[in-house]
């Protein structure tokens, strides 16, 4: 259990909708069980990396939406300082039940690790500009 004020502070984490369309623009991102984890390196190219987390109805009610993201949550927090900086990620729950358990959490924490270190350590990954965002279609009629 996290004590109190020992959370994931807000500047560590990826709030905006704008800044998730950013990280899943980028197109880079790698697997393992439940979990996909996708990142892009920041334009600004410093600070602390930040983490969103991505539980859909899909993966069940409530209850085990909000399991993942308490385990999910406290894995970040133990593992942030081994991320590497400057770097925004978004971890992505496919399906499944949230491992249980100390050993769980282990599990999880370094599951989080190696995606982490397979999709910044390939050739290039910080070389590349975040994708453009693509035009909006013009509405039908528009302009008439």
């Amino acid at each position: 259990m996290t004590p109190v004020g020992q959370g994931l502070p807000r500047t560590s984490r990826l709030l905006r909708p704008a800044d998730f369309a950013r990280v899943y623009r980028r197109r880079a991102s790698a697997a393992s069980g439940p979990l996909v984890l996708y990142a892009a390196a920041r334009l600004d190219g410093d600070g602390d990396a930040r983490v969103g987390l991505s539980v859909s109805r899909r993966i069940g009610n409530a209850v085990v939406r909000n399991r993942w993201k308490r385990r999910l949550r406290e894995a970040v927090r133990m593992i942030r300082p081994r991320l590497p900086a400057a770097v925004d990620y978004i971890v992505v729950v496919r399906g499944g039940l949230p491992p249980r358990g100390a050993e769980g959490a282990r599990q999880v924490e370094a599951t989080i690790v190696q995606l982490a270190e397979r999709v910044t350590g390939r050739p290039g990954f910080a070389d590349k500009r975040p994708a453009s965002p693509s035009p909006r279609p013009r509405r039908r009629g528009a302009g008439r």
